[in-house]
């Protein structure tokens, strides 16, 4: 069971008025033309459902509430796992894994783990497609850190060449329920969490990932 997400309401409805009108035009203009009618209601209601489906937020509660549990914070496939020196926040080696988001993946972030937020920034950038090696730190993109106890977890949003906006909803110093909405980037692209690297890693590369199902890693 799915809804469509808050941030998707207005382009959903403008995008159904559209396709309306274009489609009463249509008929109005071409009374008798039947192919003209069903190829414009054929590829109107293709794009509707498109954007439709772009904007759609699945209800996923948390299977197992554990603060050892990386959920993945994004639906998409996993492109990176690899050690990587960090420099905004820890300045040191962290254990990075990233998710690439297609079109066709939902594109609600949602918090990985529970706790408070340590650190949080949004950087504005450049656009640069989401496998380009410095889209990470050149793109337009959100930090966000997450303590649980004594570990932190880093999460980034990153824009890619399609998205032009990112929408996160913490704040630092707030507590954050694991599971629960973060963020989200319009037609984007990427997340990069950066863990310790003494977590265990619980996915492989070029495995596709659902948020708050698929187990990342274990703290």
């Amino acid at each position: 069971m799915w809804k469509i997400h808050s941030e998707g309401i207005f382009i959903v409805s403008i995008t159904l008025l559209i396709v309306l009108a274009v489609n009463g035009i249509v008929h109005y203009y071409s009374p008798n033309n039947i192919d003209i009618q069903w190829i414009v209601g054929v590829l109107s209601g293709i794009l509707f459902l498109t954007v439709l489906q772009f904007f759609r937020n699945p209800r996923r509660e948390i299977q197992i509430s554990d603060d050892n549990i990386v959920y993945a914070p994004a639906d998409g496939k996993v492109v990176v796992i690899e050690e990587a020196h960090e420099s905004e926040y820890f300045h040191d080696k962290r254990l990075q894994i990233s998710i690439f988001m297609s079109p066709t993946n939902v594109h609600v972030n949602r918090n990985p783990i529970g706790g408070i937020v340590n650190y949080f920034k949004y950087h504005p950038g450049k656009y640069l497609v989401a496998w380009h090696p410095k889209s990470s730190t050149e793109n337009e993109r959100t930090t966000t850190v997450i303590a649980n106890d004594d570990v932190e977890v880093m999460l980034r949003q990153i824009a890619g060449a399609m998205a032009k906006r990112i929408v996160n909803y913490v704040e630092e110093g707030q507590k954050v329920v694991q599971g629960a909405d973060m963020g989200f980037i319009k037609f984007g692209s990427r997340v990069d969490l950066f863990l310790p690297l003494d977590a265990k890693v619980k996915v492989d590369m070029n495995q596709k990932v659902k948020g708050n199902r698929t187990i990342i890693a274990r703290l």
